[in-house]
C-alpha cells in the first residue's frame, strides 16, 4: 500500500473514532461527549497533517448530513447552531497542533502546549460562537454565564481525556508506526 493511501486510510479512521466518540455523551447545553478525546488521540498517533485531515473529514461528513455529532445528529444546522463553534474549534486544536509540531519538531512537550493551546482556542472560539448564536436566537447573556455552561465544567474532564490520550497514544503509538 503506498504511503498517500495509507494516510487516507488513517484520516478516514480517524474521523470514524471521532464519530463514534461524539455518541457517548451525557446531555447538557454543551453535551459531555469523548469527542475530545477522540481529537486528542487522533491528532497523537496520527500526527498534525493526517490528525487535522480526520478532524476536517470528522466535520464534511457531519455537514453533509451523514450523524456523526453528539446524539447522532447532522447537518449544517448543527455547525451553525449555538454549539457548532465548539465542533469547528477541534479544526482550529488540530491546526495550532500541526503548527506547532512544524515549528518545534514532534516531542513530548511540544505535543502537551499544542494541546493545551489548541483546547484553549476551541474553548475561545466555541464560547463567541455560541454567544453570537445565542444572541441571535433566545437574547443576550454575559460572557461569564456562557463560560460558567461552556466552558468551566469541562476543563478538568478535558485535562483527564488529553492525559488519557497520551496514555493510549504512547501503547498504540508502535503499531500504528509499524504501519506508516
Amino acid at each position: 500500500m503506498n504511503h498517500k493511501t495509507l494516510n487516507l486510510t488513517y484520516m478516514a479512521l480517524g474521523a470514524v473514532l471521532i464519530a463514534v466518540c461524539s455518541w457517548i455523551s451525557i446531555p447538557t447545553i454543551v453535551p459531555f461527549t469523548m469527542q475530545t478525546f477522540a481529537v486528542f488521540l487522533v491528532l497523537l498517533l496520527l500526527g498534525g497533517k493526517c490528525g487535522t485531515g480526520a478532524i476536517l473529514i470528522y466535520i464534511l461528513l457531519g455537514a453533509a448530513g451523514v450523524p456523526v455529532f453528539a446524539h447522532f445528529t447532522a447537518g449544517i444546522g448543527i455547525l451553525l447552531g449555538s454549539t457548532g463553534g465548539y465542533i469547528a474549534g477541534f479544526l482550529f486544536t488540530g491546526v495550532i497542533y500541526w503548527m506547532m509540531e512544524t515549528v518545534f519538531g514532534k516531542n513530548r512537550w511540544v505535543e502537551v502546549i499544542a494541546l493545551i493551546v489548541g483546547t484553549a482556542v476551541l474553548y475561545a472560539f466555541g464560547t463567541a460562537w455560541f454567544l453570537f448564536v445565542y444572541a441571535r436566537t433566545t437574547g443576550s447573556i454575559g460572557v461569564m454565564t456562557a463560560l460558567a455552561s461552556c466552558v468551566f465544567p469541562f476543563i478538568v474532564p478535558d485535562l483527564m481525556k488529553m492525559s488519557l490520550a497520551f496514555i493510549l497514544a504512547r501503547r498504540l503509538a508502535p503499531a500504528v508506526r509499524a504501519v506508516f
